[in-house]
């Protein structure tokens, strides 16, 4: 026997705006719900404003500077007193963080094209079906008959090693650099670590990267891993 759902009336509320909680948004919206989506920062969570998206153009401003550096073996010729590419890191940030202010800002207009209600602010349960949300503009109440929790990852922080954005940062504080290091130890060899670690290697950055686990990218493809890990110690990086 196929239990059939009645999306026709239930009000749906979505914590977190990442890509679990606008898809779900989506989906929901799409079989009647009334969807209200409540988002500390902006639509995209995590994976659109400080970590794919800008990673991703950091990656392409990094390569463009390693194709620079290897044009002259192409035959490129550059005027006698014009020196060596480098990284202009404020305008690099600036630009990044504007590409993932736009992305986001798409997604909640395709939310709100849809129907969905967005809410800017924090939540906290008050019962099942009670939430209490502080915006800029105070308080209110949200009810609802069926809540979904999707808030994402956040940095772990070191006992150690607490980010204070100057000289240990997370992976939101790494876009505020006005300069590319000499040195840069990446904690943590997972996708986002590994990222970092390749961006900045090819930006001329000499580059640590320190696995907590016998190989980078511990969760994927034990292969793929091996051939990326042979490829960054080519490249100079020391992998730890």
């Amino acid at each position: 026997m196929t239990t059939q759902i009645d999306f026709s009336a239930p009000r749906f509320v979505i914590l977190g705006g990442g890509p679990g909680g606008y898809e779900a948004a989506m989906v929901a919206n799409s079989l009647g719900a009334k969807v209200t989506v409540i988002e500390r920062q902006g639509l995209g969570g995590s994976a659109v404003l400080t970590d794919v998206v800008p990673s991703k153009t950091l990656i392409a401003t990094a390569d463009a500077m390693r194709r620079v550096a290897g044009a002259h073996d192409l035959g490129v010729r550059f005027d006698a007193e014009a020196k060596a590419a480098y990284a202009d890191m404020r305008t690099v940030n600036e630009r990044l963080l504007k590409l993932a202010e736009s992305k986001s800002a798409d997604i909640r207009r395709g939310l709100e094209r849809a129907g969905v209600t967005i809410i800017i602010g924090e939540a906290r349960l008050v019962d099942a079906n009670t939430l209490s949300v502080t915006t800029e503009d105070g308080e209110q109440t949200v009810e609802a008959d069926a809540v979904l929790v999707a808030t994402g990852a956040t940095p772990r922080e070191l006992p150690s090693a607490k980010p204070d954005g100057e000289r240990i940062f997370n992976w939101t504080q790494v876009y505020n650099m006005t300069g590319v290091p000499e040195h840069l130890i990446v904690i943590g060899s997972g996708a986002t670590g590994a990222e970092f670690a390749s961006a900045y290697r090819m930006l001329g950055t000499k580059v640590t990267l320190v696995s907590s686990r016998d190989r980078v990218l511990p969760g994927e493809d034990a292969d793929a891993a091996q051939v990326l890990e042979d490829v960054f110690e080519r490249s100079g990086m020391t992998v730890l």
